[in-house]
């Protein structure tokens, strides 16, 4: 935990972050020396803004108010949450937001969880099973980019419900892209308009840092290279790689 600050700071410098990227974790136990949430949040995502100031440990009773966010995350539903849940259900139905066939494909952690614990990642007082960042589309780039590196894979894009991405990043080991949900884009101020959300495993933290860093020196130098190519062309040349490369280098 002690390299949270650093990879933290990294994240936030190499993307050029708005927010600070937030530390999820799930436990059975309340963790030692972290505050219980106090407060009223109106959907579990919610939580994911306020993170970004203070570490604080939820249980199901502080979730109450999202249903949806209580069934993804696996926590202990009340009845009364179970009602809202085939209430919220029944709604999306009707509007074919969410049709029967749907609620299957929707992540849902595997196992159950009493305490989900969040923080900013550089203060976080336990080790992050997850790391969530809100990015603009030139950030996911990098992200991108990265994960095709170490999973030889792609992040999905995921869409409704925005809690979700958490479910899907940990019940696969992969990270994963929300383009959220029409709830989280009300709920949450920082979810703006041009911006996504992107989660990283936590134990893959450290790889995926490092890897974003070497993409992002690297991506620098090819904007470069290609925008020198295109005043080249825009000129009315026909220049190889090979000249273009030459033409760089006297540049630089």
């Amino acid at each position: 935990m002690e390299n949270y600050a650093a990879l933290s700071q990294d994240l936030t410098q190499i993307l050029q972050l708005d927010q600070s990227p937030i530390a999820i974790s799930f436990s059975d136990d309340a963790p030692k020396g972290v505050v219980s949430y106090r407060g009223q949040s109106p959907a579990g995502c919610r939580f994911w803004q306020e993170a970004a100031a203070s570490a604080f440990t939820t249980t199901a009773q502080d979730h109450e108010l999202c249903a949806i966010g209580v069934h993804t995350h696996h926590l202990q539903a009340s009845p009364a949450q179970q009602k809202d849940l085939m209430d919220a259900l029944k709604v999306f139905g009707d509007l074919g937001y969410v049709r029967a066939e749907d609620i299957p494909q929707i992540p849902v952690l595997k196992n159950p969880t009493k305490f989900v614990t969040y923080a900013p990642l550089g203060k976080a007082p336990v080790s992050a099973d997850l790391v969530l960042l809100f990015v603009r589309a030139d950030q996911t780039l990098l992200l991108s980019e990265a994960t095709q590196q170490i999973e030889s894979d792609h992040a999905p894009a995921m869409g409704r419900p925005a809690c979700a991405v958490v479910a899907q990043v940990m019940n696969s080991g992969k990270p994963a892209m929300s383009l959220g949900c029409c709830g989280a884009r009300v709920y949450l101020d920082c979810f703006t308009d041009e911006k996504a959300i992107f989660a990283i495993p936590g134990q893959k933290l450290e790889a995926y840092v490092e890897r974003i860093r070497a993409l992002a020196k690297a991506n620098e130098v090819l904007s470069q290279f290609h925008q020198l190519r295109r005043t080249q062309i825009a000129a009315g040349a026909r220049p190889s790689i090979e000249e273009s490369l030459v033409a760089f280098a006297a540049q630089s």
